[in-house]
C-alpha cells in the first residue's frame, strides 16, 4: 500500500513538474530569451552584410578628428548627436555651423554623417532646448525626467505640447531645407522618457504616442531624400508583453505606413526587457522602411549605460552583429565609440 501509494505521488509530482516547466518555457516573456544562442558561433571577421555601419559619438564631435572609421572601408560615417538648444540659439533663428563642418570634414574623408537630434537629456544639469521654450508660452517647455528611485535624471521637451510640436517641427523644416539629401540621415531621440501624469498632469500615455506620430510625419515631410528614423524603444503606460497597449506596436506600424524607419538603441540580446519590446517589433514584421539598432554604452559587455572596463571578457562582436543582421535584419547599425572596446573589439572584426 506504501508502495502504490509512493508511486502515484511520484507520478503526481512529475505531472506537476512537468506542467510547470511547459508552463515555464511557454511564458510569453521568456519567448526569445534564448535566441541568441542560434548565433553564438559567430566569429571574426564579420560576416558580409547590407548593414549600413556607423560610428556613433554623441555629442562628442570633437573625435571624429582622425578617427579610425576615417581609414575603415566597411563604416560609412559618424552619427553625432545636436541638440536643439546648440541649433535654435533663439527663436526662428538658426545655427547649422555644427553639422555643416562635420559634414563636409567627413565628406573630405569619404564618410558620411548621420545626425541625432536631442531633444531629451540624461543629466539634470542639462535643458536641450532653446531658452525662448523654457516659458508659460510653452507650459515651460521641458518635463523633468525621474528613475524609478525618483531621482531627477534629466529633462525632456514636452513633445506632447501643441506649440513645441509646432517650434520642432519648423527645426525639422529648416534642416531639411538645408541638408536633405546631403547628410546619410536624422534620426529622433528614443522614446522612453522617465515622466507620467503623476511627475506631470499635462502628460498622458496616450497622448504621448499620438504626438510622437505628429512628430513622425514632420521629420518626413522634411526629409523626401535621406534617411529618417525614430528610436522607439519603450513607451510610457505599457510593459509587453503583459500591459500591451499598442503604443510601441502602433508606432512601428505607423513608421511603414508613413515611410519613417524605426530603430532603438541598446542591442542586448539577454535582456527580456529589450528583447519583448524594439527587438520583437523588428523580428516579428516585415519592413520596406529602414531598421536600425545602437550598440551603446555598455553593449560590448551586456550592459546598459556602464562606462566600466572588463580586461578580461569575451568579444561579443560577432554575436551582436549576427543578430542584428539575421535576426532583426536591420539596415543600419550604430556602434557606440567606447573606450577599449571599440578598438579592441570591433575593429579587428571588420
Amino acid at each position: 500500500m506504501n508502495a502504490q501509494f509512493s508511486a502515484a505521488a511520484i507520478a503526481i509530482a512529475s505531472l506537476f513538474i512537468g506542467a510547470t516547466i511547459s508552463q515555464t518555457s511557454a511564458n510569453p516573456s521568456e519567448k526569445y530569451l534564448n535566441s541568441y544562442k542560434e548565433y553564438s558561433s559567430a566569429s571574426c571577421p564579420l560576416e558580409t552584410d547590407d548593414i549600413t555601419h556607423f560610428v556613433y559619438f554623441a555629442r562628442d564631435r570633437g573625435s571624429i578628428r582622425d578617427h579610425p572609421l576615417l581609414k575603415n572601408d566597411r563604416l560609412s560615417g559618424a552619427q553625432i548627436m545636436y541638440s536643439w538648444r546648440q541649433l535654435e540659439p533663439s527663436q526662428g533663428r538658426y545655427d547649422f555651423s555644427a553639422i555643416e563642418d562635420d559634414l563636409v570634414y567627413l565628406a573630405a574623408h569619404g564618410k558620411k554623417l548621420f545626425v541625432q537630434l536631442q531633444d531629451a537629456s540624461f543629466s539634470p544639469h542639462f535643458k536641450p532646448v532653446p531658452n525662448y521654450l523654457l516659458s508659460s508660452r510653452f507650459d515651460g517647455g521641458v518635463s523633468p525626467q525621474y528613475t524609478d528611485e525618483g531621482e531627477l535624471e534629466g529633462w525632456v521637451a514636452k513633445r506632447w505640447n501643441k506649440a513645441v510640436q509646432d517650434r520642432f517641427a519648423a527645426l525639422l523644416k529648416a534642416l531639411g531645407e538645408e541638408f536633405d539629401g546631403e547628410i546619410e540621415g536624422l534620426n529622433l531621440q528614443e522614446t522612453a522618457i522617465g515622466i507620467s501624469s503623476e511627475t506631470d498632469a499635462s502628460f498622458s500615455a496616450s497622448g504621448y504616442a499620438s504626438s510622437l506620430k505628429t512628430n513622425m510625419r514632420a521629420l518626413k515631410s522634411a526629409f523626401r531624400t535621406s534617411t529618417v528614423m525614430l528610436y522607439a524603444n519603450f513607451m510610457p503606460g505599457e510593459w509587453r508583453p503583459w500591459e500591451d497597449q499598442g503604443y510601441l506596436s502602433g508606432l512601428y506600424e505607423f513608421g511603414e505606413e508613413t515611410k519613417v524607419g524605426l530603430g532603438a538603441p541598446d542591442l542586448i540580446y539577454t535582456r527580456k526587457g529589450q528583447l519583448n519590446h524594439a527587438l520583437a517589433m523588428m523580428h516579428e514584421r516585415s519592413y520596406s522602411t529602414p531598421l536600425g539598432i545602437a550598440v551603446q554604452d555598455g553593449n560590448y559587455i551586456g550592459e546598459t549605460n556602464t562606462l566600466k572596463v572588463l580586461h578580461e571578457r569575451k568579444n561579443i562582436v560577432p554575436i551582436l552583429h549576427a543578430f542584428a543582421k539575421d535576426f532583426l535584419k536591420v539596415d543600419y547599425m550604430f556602434w557606440r565609440n567606447q573606450k577599449p572596446y571599440f578598438e579592441q573589439d570591433l575593429l579587428p572584426c571588420l
